[in-house]
C-alpha cells in the first residue's frame, strides 16, 4: 500500500492541475463566478457528461446561450414562452422534456433556498419536499447512510449515500415529472455508481489547492466523497488491485472508495485524478 500511495500521489500531482479544466466537463461551471450559475452548470454539465467530452462541452455551452449566458437569472426569471427555446436542444437521450424538467425543479428549489446544496442534506427540506416518498422504509434506512443495498454497511457509513437517495426524491418530488426523465437521475437504490452525481458532489464539495475543484459546499464534507468510477477508473483501478467485485455498480464504487480512504482518509476522491489520468491519458 505505501508503493501505491506514493504512485498515485505523484499522479494525483500529475493531474490535479489547472491545465486539466479545459478539455473536461469541469470547465463549464469554470465559466462562472456567481455561486448558483456555478451549481446549475456543474450539475447540468455532470449529467451530460457521457460521450465525447468535446460533444459534451458544446453541448452545456449550447444550453448557455439559450439562457443567455445568465443560468440562475433565466431560471428565476424566465417567462413561459421563453422556454420554446429549449426544443430542439437535444444529448443523447437527453431531449426538450428533460430539459423543461430540469428547469422546472432548479426554478421550484431556488425560490426556496440560495444553494443547490440544501438538495442533498436529508430532512432540510421538508417544509417544500412531498415527505410522503420517506414513507419508503429503504430510503429512510439510506438517508442515515445504511447501505441497503449492497449489504456491505459498514462500507457506507459516513458517506454521501444518504444524500444520493435523497437528492433523487426530492428532484422527482414535482406534481407531474416526467418519467422518462427518472433515467437520467441515478441513485443507490437503484444500484446505480451514480458516476455523474459523484463527480457533481466532488465539484462542489472537494476543497482544491490547486483551483480544479470548486469547494463551495460545507456541510457535505470530503472525507463523505465517493469516487466517480467511470471506464478508465474502473479499468485502472481493477489492475491496480482496488476492486475486486466483477460487476460495476453502488457496491463497487463503495469498494473503491473505502481502498481510497486508506490512502487518505480525509480526501479520498483527489485519487480521481490520478486513476482517470491514467486511464485516459496513458491508457494504462
Amino acid at each position: 500500500m505505501i508503493n501505491l500511495k506514493a504512485f498515485l500521489d505523484q499522479k494525483v500531482i500529475q493531474y490535479n492541475q489547472p491545465e486539466f479544466i479545459t478539455h473536461d466537463p469541469i470547465c463549464i461551471p469554470h465559466l462562472f463566478s456567481k455561486r448558483q450559475d456555478i451549481e446549475i452548470m456543474g450539475f447540468w454539465a455532470s449529467i451530460l457528461a457521457w460521450g465525447q467530452r468535446v460533444t459534451i462541452i458544446n453541448k452545456c455551452k449550447e444550453l448557455i446561450d439559450l439562457m443567455d449566458g445568465t443560468p440562475h437569472d433565466f431560471i428565476i426569471n424566465h417567462q413561459e414562452q421563453d422556454l420554446k427555446r429549449f426544443q430542439h436542444f437535444k444529448h443523447r437521450t437527453f431531449n426538450y422534456t428533460d430539459t423543461l424538467y430540469f428547469v422546472h425543479f432548479f426554478k421550484h428549489h431556488y425560490s426556496s433556498f440560495e444553494s443547490l446544496e440544501d438538495a442533498f442534506l436529508p430532512f432540510q427540506l421538508q417544509q417544500v419536499y412531498q415527505d410522503a416518498y420517506l414513507e419508503n422504509p429503504q430510503l429512510k434506512k439510506s438517508i442515515k447512510n445504511q447501505s441497503s443495498v449492497c449489504l456491505q454497511e459498514d462500507l457506507a457509513v459516513e458517506t454521501t449515500e444518504g444524500n444520493l437517495n435523497f437528492f433523487r426524491s426530492y428532484f422527482f418530488s414535482l406534481p407531474d415529472f416526467p418519467h422518462r426523465t427518472k433515467k437520467h437521475i441515478s441513485s443507490p437504490l437503484q444500484k446505480s455508481t451514480c458516476k455523474r452525481l459523484n463527480m457533481f458532489l466532488r465539484w462542489m464539495v472537494r476543497k482544491d489547492d490547486k483551483g480544479v475543484d470548486f469547494g463551495i459546499w460545507n456541510r457535505i464534507k470530503p472525507s463523505q466523497l465517493i469516487c466517480p468510477c467511470d471506464l478508465h477508473v474502473d479499468r485502472v483501478a481493477r489492475k491496480l488491485n482496488l476492486i475486486t467485485r466483477k460487476q460495476t455498480d453502488w457496491q463497487t464504487a463503495l469498494e473503491l472508495t473505502h481502498q481510497l480512504r486508506m490512502l487518505d482518509k480525509d480526501d479520498p476522491v483527489k485519487y480521481d485524478f490520478a486513476l482517470f489520468g491514467l486511464g485516459i491519458e496513458e491508457k494504462f
